[in-house]
């Protein structure tokens, strides 16, 4: 990934931030989503499925006996604006950052970079977590918070979504039955692909957990956790899923992933800026702008079991 910094100081933290603000959360930091860098506007992601071809040999065919077609179409990521900034006084921490207490002039010549390091990685475990929420459940409007769709925003509303109905919460008595039924709408083409995943809370997946547990000569003893999987399918316990919802989805950082998200890198050759606030100011910002938008390819081959209220 190419990245853009512009700033009046130094500092590999600098590099290694806007990495890890756009891929160290959970769907991309875990290979369960493809990440398409370097989308500013719009970018389309092309569809193509075949029908049923196969038929009896015939010795002379002619184009009345064509069977089968071919289905071009598109989805797309269009990146919302997402920005990142915030202002403090370095003084505020003088205190607490001996080895940077200014001698004779009280005001810092300049922020020192041991201290903007140590305050952008701060900055960045935040981002990570908000945007690690915003990639999941994230929805996009004109509230303050409402960035972009997440990825069970999209899901929720694409209509070709294999939605389970009759859904409730998910209890220790019902997780097992919940899961087969996620299991038992998967399409049979799907079902032997190494990165087919089911997506779960942390909570519903210690459900599932406690439930092997206590089910008689089965699963493992309290002393041990029992593996994340349901009858070969890998599971996935994501802490920024909401409980009582389930998805089932082939998911990985390849092209192949049904889960989709696009991201700029950078935005008017602004990345990271770290200065003063005004020239005569002893407040300093940090600021980031990123785009980032979330798809699935083939709404028909998830299936949904949402038990939330």
């Amino acid at each position: 990934m190419s990245v853009s910094i512009q700033t009046a100081y130094n500092g590999e933290v600098l590099e290694n931030l806007l990495v890890r603000a756009t891929t160290n959360n959970e769907l991309v930091s875990g290979g369960h989503i493809h990440l398409q860098p370097d989308v500013s506007k719009k970018f389309s992601i092309p569809r193509l499925r075949a029908g049923s071809m196969l038929q009896k040999r015939i010795e002379d065919p002619q184009k009345e006996d064509s069977q089968g077609n071919f289905t071009i179409d598109e989805v797309y990521l269009e990146p919302k604006d997402v920005m990142a900034y915030t202002v403090f006084n370095p003084r505020s921490f003088e205190q607490f950052w001996r080895k940077w207490q200014p001698t004779g002039n009280l005001l810092f010549h300049e922020l020192p970079t041991d201290a903007q390091n140590a305050m952008l990685a701060e900055l960045a475990k935040v981002v990570d977590f908000e945007l690690g929420t915003a990639f999941l459940t994230g929805v996009y409007g004109p509230s303050a918070g409402q960035f972009f769709d997440g990825i069970l925003t999209k899901i929720v509303a694409n209509p070709d979504v294999v939605s389970l109905a009759g859904a409730d919460a998910i209890t220790e008595a019902n997780v097992i039955s919940v899961l087969g039924s996620v299991k038992g709408n998967i399409s049979k083409s799907l079902r032997g692909n190494p990165n087919l995943k089911i997506f779960m809370s942390v909570e519903d997946a210690d459900i599932y957990d406690s439930a092997l547990t206590n089910r008689q000569f089965k699963g493992t003893d309290y002393t041990d956790r029992n593996p994340e999987r349901f009858k070969g399918i890998q599971i996935v316990p994501l802490a920024a899923m909401p409980k009582d919802a389930v998805f089932a989805a082939v998911g990985s950082s390849g092209l192949d992933s049904n889960l989709w998200a696009g991201v700029s890198l950078a935005d008017d050759c602004e990345t990271v800026q770290i200065d003063k606030l005004s020239n005569p100011s002893e407040l300093y910002f940090f600021k980031m702008l990123m785009k980032i938008d979330t798809n699935i390819v083939w709404g028909e081959d998830v299936v949904l079991y949402d038990g939330r209220a």
